[in-house]
């Protein structure tokens, strides 16, 4: 088992690879030997529960990194003039149901290779792989020609196997760029003695959350490290990043543009720079069962970091490779379930696009945003997470049933998303687009509070749908009183699909 890239996807395949397939040997090839900061510092609440569940590594991470105080947003006015402690605010009072966590990457990485060494794994660093065969099976390093029963390409955006067999796909409806850093010196969100701010956030620091500033166009995040560093980065559509802004005088002449955020970055000092010119793009194909071959993370595709789905995405790609490795190495002919695999991965890819395509210019109303976010969190909450904390994410019969449905899912969330984009234009129109973007503030978890404790145990497919309509009622009904619209009705789930 040959895994090209030893960063966070590979080192995360190896580890699992080691604990549920002991028969294989795994060979990590990584040509970089420099473990340096990344993005996708931030994990959410799959990727959280892959990493305790199955890899076991609760107690390092609670050791070596930080808890995470779940996504909290901030509203600012058109003018981008309004103080911190009076910016509207959405995120949670208390610390969140599922554990999550900020990740220093170059740290984890690093950790992670040794844990994998230790492992008897047979990590490879300094080289990179050359002349892959994916018909033969075969690369050379320093040289020596290497075979392996199974080639995994987890080497990033440089994407070695999606270049070999041409599988890179362009998202070109959704044209977002970043740029980001590292500091010192930040400002702690929690030192702010202001009665009614800290009152709010009663049992929670708002330093561990991810914090996003919203606006039309772009949002800023605020990513804790530990020891002193702080992730500070800006994604939005392309006009946002004018000449300079990717130089370390300019991002920060950007961001103190905003009084707010220029508040929590009056002394720092910046350790890096990088950016991406473009953030999204597909991939025909994630594995292939036949061919023995598999894509993992950024080698495969990356939809948009809002909302930090990165390693959502690299934690099923792990499971659906290990897998089926392991049944592989069993003697089963695995192509029919690779197939499945990958195309309950291309429409979860698809399903995530659905929050960002066409959405980044409601991000700066707090009261449509307010409907978005409590929205999209029940529906992950509910569709995407409870599956994968029962393990049906790993029964086939589940996956070919959820795949016969997702154009029903597909369709609905389409809906939602030229409704929120109705709501923006009548906003705009009516002049309250910033309305309340002053002094409010939710909790948001409207969808998920009668029903939280429910995710995760056993539930009828009727259960399951009837909790979809709950949040789908919900992102209707206060969408509509936002146009001024409210029609009292609660809707079934097919209606929302023939909508």
């Amino acid at each position: 088992m040959a895994i090209l890239g030893g960063g966070l996807s590979g080192n995360l395949l190896a580890r699992q690879l080691r604990r549920e397939a002991p028969d294989a040997s795994v060979m990590i090839v990584e040509q970089s030997g420099d473990r340096r900061w990344k993005v996708g510092e931030s994990t959410v609440e799959i990727a959280a529960h892959y990493l305790v569940a199955k890899l076991g590594l609760s107690t390092y991470l609670y050791d070596q990194h930080l808890p995470k105080n779940g996504l909290r947003f901030f509203f600012d006015t058109e003018r981008k003039d309004g103080e911190l402690t009076r910016l509207s605010e959405l995120g949670t009072d208390r610390p969140p149901p599922t554990p999550s966590f900020q990740l220093d990457r170059a740290r984890f990485e690093q950790d992670l290779l040794q844990m994998n060494i230790a492992d008897g794994v047979d990590v490879r660093v300094g080289a990179p792989a050359r002349d892959v065969d994916l018909d033969a099976h075969t690369f050379t390093l320093d040289g020596a020609p290497v075979k392996a029963r199974w080639i995994v390409d987890a080497t990033g955006r440089a994407s070695t196997i999606a270049r070999l067999k041409d599988l890179r796909l362009p998202v070109d409806d959704h044209c977002m760029a970043s740029v980001w850093g590292r500091y010192e010196g930040v400002r702690d969100f929690d030192s702010i003695q202001d009665r009614p701010w800290r009152s709010r956030s009663r049992w929670v620091a708002r330093s561990l959350s991810t914090n996003h500033f919203l606006y039309p166009g772009y949002w800023i995040w605020f990513i804790p490290l530990g020891r002193g560093v702080t992730s500070v980065g800006l994604v939005g559509e392309k006009d946002v990043f004018r000449r300079g802004i990717r130089t370390k005088d300019g991002f920060l002449e950007f961001l103190r543009e905003h009084r707010a955020v220029a508040s929590m970055i009056e002394d720092v000092e910046g350790l890096d720079l990088e950016g991406f010119t473009q953030l999204s793009y597909a991939t025909k194909r994630f594995f292939h069962g036949a061919e023995r071959w598999a894509l993992l993370g950024d080698a495969a595709a990356f939809p948009d970091p809002f909302y930090s789905p990165g390693s959502d995405f690299i934690s099923l790609e792990c499971e659906y490779v290990t897998d089926l490795v392991r049944r592989d190495l069993a003697g089963e002919d695995v192509a029919d379930r690779a197939r499945t695999y990958d195309a309950f991965m291309q429409f979860r890819f698809e399903a995530t696009m659905l929050l960002y395509r066409d959405l980044y210019p409601c991000f700066g109303s707090y009261d449509l945003m307010r409907v978005k976010l409590n929205f999209d969190l029940g529906c992950y909450y509910n569709l995407w997470l409870d599956p994968i904390v029962k393990g049906d994410h790993l029964d086939e019969k589940f996956l070919l049933k959820e795949l016969a449905r997702g154009p029903e899912t597909i369709a609905a969330l389409e809906h939602f998303s030229a409704l929120f984009r109705r709501v923006r234009e009548h906003l705009l129109k009516t002049g309250a687009y910033y309305e309340r973007n002053l002094g409010e503030y939710n909790l948001g978890v409207d969808c998920l509070r009668p029903w939280l404790d429910e995710v995760g145990t056993p539930r009828k497919r009727r259960q399951i749908r009837a909790r979809t309509e709950e949040v789908f009622n919900y992102g209707r009904r206060e969408s509509l009183k936002l146009l001024g619209e409210d029609d009292g009705k609660t809707l079934r789930l097919d209606q929302f699909v023939e909508a």
